[in-house]
């Protein structure tokens, strides 16, 4: 017998019951009444509860069968399209990487650029063979770069004061050797830079904290500490040194050193490609550290390429993205010791990554230079680009020990 009639004098009560119901148990009470009701009885229901007549021949295949469906909401909708071009966000990172800079003053961890949605887009056309039609839309793309912390607008503050003539040559070696590095994985590319000593102390730094602290209210003092990082720009892994005196040639490859042969990459045959910004201590003319860069080539069995930035850029060489990680991540914290700063750094992460701290104690002597005889000698082992001599030299095992040999200089 059919429930048509009965079903429609109780409607006005049974229906609003029934749609206040979710899921599965709307799914099946739908379904119950549609077998009562008989022939028309999907559609009813259906268009009653303005719900899918396949919604309701699920709930009637899972009473006849008397096992759940499950429900598959994940294969709904669009897919996202980082799912579709899953090697896109590292395509953009690789474009960006030597075109963005970080905040001078540390106010924020997002990367500034002039380069527009458009631009980037054509690059990714250019660069990896996408069909335009392929890429998502302006729109979409704009807000995977937000979701990157890219900010797609030249900050007037962040802009160089001053230029030297070989700044876009520079650029452009810099751009097409960091290119070659992302795709070659016997390549190490390793950022350096010394931070701005930090005062140790009770002291405010204007920042906020949800807990409450008392600060002194003059910040006279003399310790200090001074951050030296090594960044692994495509691990994205980034360690830190902090030294108690300045931080010198020696400190830097020393530092280096350790962290070569502790990542298994001394006489591994892989290539160091070394960024920095052409600082007093680790410029290309500083004598002492070309010094102790043969000495790491030759020890490791490893070739180097020093890329510096150039002057007035060095916003864009990437260790600094971990400093304004760092600010933000200590702000409004009392700096009172060492050994707090040191625990702040490991707190800290950058991409997803916690970056690693140690507390160096040894002090180095400042000052320290080669001979003028002495450096013609090491000059020989180098090979300068033509053009940007300061900008990108080369340093091989081989030729190192070829020019060094019989001088009695190198140790």
């Amino acid at each position: 017998m059919s429930l048509a009639e009965p079903i429609e004098m109780v409607k006005p009560i049974l229906i609003p019951i029934i749609d206040r119901l979710t899921g599965r148990a709307k799914r099946i009470a739908a379904a119950e009444i549609a077998l009562g009701y008989g022939y028309g009885g999907q559609t009813f229901v259906a268009a009653e509860l303005m719900m899918s007549r396949n919604t309701v021949r699920k709930g009637i295949q899972e009473i006849q069968s008397g096992e759940e469906i499950e429900d598959e909401f994940y294969l709904r909708g669009r897919k996202k399209t980082i799912e579709e071009l899953p090697q896109l966000e590292d395509q953009i990172k690789t474009i960006l990487d030597s075109q963005s800079q970080a905040d001078p003053k540390f106010q924020t961890d997002r990367l500034y650029t002039d380069l527009s949605v458009d631009e980037i887009r054509k690059q990714l056309i250019k660069r990896y063979g996408y069909m335009d039609d392929a890429l998502p839309t302006n729109r979409t793309l704009n807000t995977i770069l937000n979701e990157l912390k890219y900010t797609l607008k030249t900050v007037k503050k962040t802009e160089p004061i001053k230029k030297v003539p070989e700044t876009e040559l520079i650029f452009d070696n810099l751009n097409r050797i960091h290119e070659i590095a992302m795709e070659d994985d016997e390549i190490v590319r390793l950022s350096i830079d010394t931070k701005d000593r930090v005062k140790v102390g009770n002291f405010s730094r204007g920042g906020k904290s949800r807990v409450e602290v008392k600060a002194s209210d003059h910040d006279f003092g003399d310790d200090y500490i001074v951050p030296f990082g090594i960044m692994d720009v495509k691990k994205k892994t980034a360690e830190i040194y902090l030294s108690e005196s300045k931080v010198t040639a020696d400190f830097m490859v020393d530092r280096l050193d350790e962290y070569w042969v502790q990542y298994g990459y001394a006489g591994s045959g892989k290539v160091l490609l070394l960024n920095a910004d052409n600082g007093s201590e680790n410029s290309s003319s500083r004598t002492q550290f070309i010094k102790r860069m043969i000495q790491f080539s030759i020890d490791n069995n490893t070739e180097v390429i020093l890329a510096y930035y150039p002057p007035y850029y060095s916003k864009y060489n990437p260790i600094e993205r971990v400093w304004g990680v760092l600010e933000q991540h200590w702000n409004g914290a009392l700096l009172d010791s060492k050994e707090t700063i040191h625990n702040y750094i490991e707190t800290a992460t950058y991409d997803t990554k916690h970056l690693i701290a140690e507390i160096i104690d040894t002090v180095y002597k400042t000052g320290v230079k080669v001979g003028d005889q002495a450096m013609q000698i090491y000059e020989k082992a180098l090979s300068r680009m033509a053009g940007l001599e300061k900008w990108f030299v080369r340093i091989s095992p081989n030729k190192c020990m070829d020019a060094l040999a019989f001088t009695g200089c190198f140790y």
